[in-house]
């Protein structure tokens, strides 16, 4: 896994269209006299997908997809029954897989937490910035770090910097720190520390910002309609000030945007790729599931893939480890026929393969440096006695 820094402070297939694609204005420079990994592996390796019901490394489904080459697995709680099952089951693929592994998670403490059953309950986000202060978030994220690496999890995807002060049991509710950009942007980025402290990356999210929509996103969508100028002061603003200390991974949601791409969600929109590399944004911009509603009701999975990582996705989420197989075959179909220029799953492909601790050069004879998370002077971790994930 990439050494960071802490900081504190399936329905139709659409049809092919030609579209605008995405391909950041800082892409490394391929190495001259160098030869790429195969079209297939480069295709895998942008893909994170899940192993849903698998509980043990000598499950098919474990296998298939280890074998395939993804570039990540995500660990759902249908997957997790003890600490020593997880464990030897992450160990079993990775040692399968023989390569560097992304093994990521959705564990934000509250109501999303696919690890309880060994992290233990911990209180929401919400509760966190309202009762504790940020030195304390820090402590109870990196308790919550150590015991996700326990068990061979490397990346969470968390924290929010979404605003919202709304129910607390609304799509996003309680889930935020804060609607305050300064407050949300502060607890976040202690959460964030914390997970550095003991091995994990955090995944910030929901980009460009999910607080203005009351939908569930993983059944439909909605166009927020607030100008640019507006998210900027409001919503974008956690994010760049995430990108500005050096976030190596975002996560795009799947809203449309009035200001951006009405007509397409987030995770499938050029101009909103375009808006996060224009902030700044250097490390992996990743896909919220390609599975939910406002994509999957419009795409099948592997239309849904070729076109994120052709609008400038790095990595495509897809929690159906299932479509493995059809989603890369149609990356390497896409880059055959020309629709998806071979440079932009390079790019892709290095940036994913540097995230999980591998050689970007070999896999995309791309050199790749992720952003790394500077520390600010003083933040250092103290324990606090309330400061664990079980209450």
């Amino acid at each position: 896994m990439l050494a960071v820094a802490a900081l504190l402070g399936g329905c139709a297939s659409g049809a092919a269209q030609p579209r605008e694609t995405a391909i950041s204005t800082t892409s490394p420079s391929p190495t001259p006299t160098c030869t790429p990994a195969d079209l297939e592996q480069r295709a895998a390796a942008v893909l994170v997908v899940g192993i849903p019901e698998v509980t043990t490394a000598d499950d098919p489904l474990a296998q298939t997809v280890a074998d395939l080459g993804v570039g990540g697995i995500f660990v759902s709680k249908a997957s997790v029954e003890s600490a020593e099952q997880l464990a030897a089951l992450i160990s079993g693929i990775r040692q399968r897989a023989g390569r560097p592994l992304l093994v990521s998670t959705d564990e934000e403490s509250g109501r999303v937490a696919m690890t309880s059953e060994i992290v233990g309950a911990g209180p929401s986000p919400r509760r966190l910035a309202g009762e504790r202060s940020p030195e304390q978030v820090r402590a109870f994220a990196g308790e919550l770090g150590s015991r996700l690496t326990d068990v061979g999890i490397d990346l969470d995807l968390a924290p929010l910097l979404d605003l919202d002060a709304g129910p607390s049991r609304g799509i996003i509710g309680d889930r935020s720190f804060s609607a305050d950009p300064e407050t949300a942007t502060e607890y976040g980025l202690a959460f964030s520390a914390g997970l550095l402290d003991a091995g994990v990356t955090p995944v910030v999210k929901h980009f460009p910002g999910h607080g203005r929509s009351t939908v569930d996103t993983h059944a439909e969508s909605e166009v927020v309609e607030a100008t640019l100028e507006e998210l900027e002061t409001t919503d974008l603003l956690p994010f760049q000030r995430a990108i500005d200390a050096g976030a190596p991974v975002v996560m795009l949601n799947h809203l449309g945007y009035r200001a951006l791409d009405p007509d397409l969600p987030a995770t499938m929109s050029p101009k909103a790729y375009a808006q996060l590399r224009d902030m700044g944004f250097e490390g992996v911009a990743m896909t919220d599931s390609i599975g939910m509603g406002p994509v999957n009701l419009r795409w099948d999975f592997p239309e849904a893939a070729v076109r994120a990582v052709e609008a400038g996705a790095d990595a495509v989420l897809a929690t159906d480890g299932n479509q493995t197989q059809r989603m890369v075959d149609a990356l390497v179909e896409a880059v055959r026929s020309g629709r998806l220029p071979e440079e932009r799953l390079d790019e892709a492909a290095a940036r994913v393969t540097a995230l999980a601790g591998g050689d970007p050069v070999a896999m995309s004879c791309l050199p790749v440096e992720l952003p790394v998370l500077r520390p600010t002077a003083g933040a250092t971790a103290t324990a606090a006695p309330d400061a664990t994930p079980t209450r």
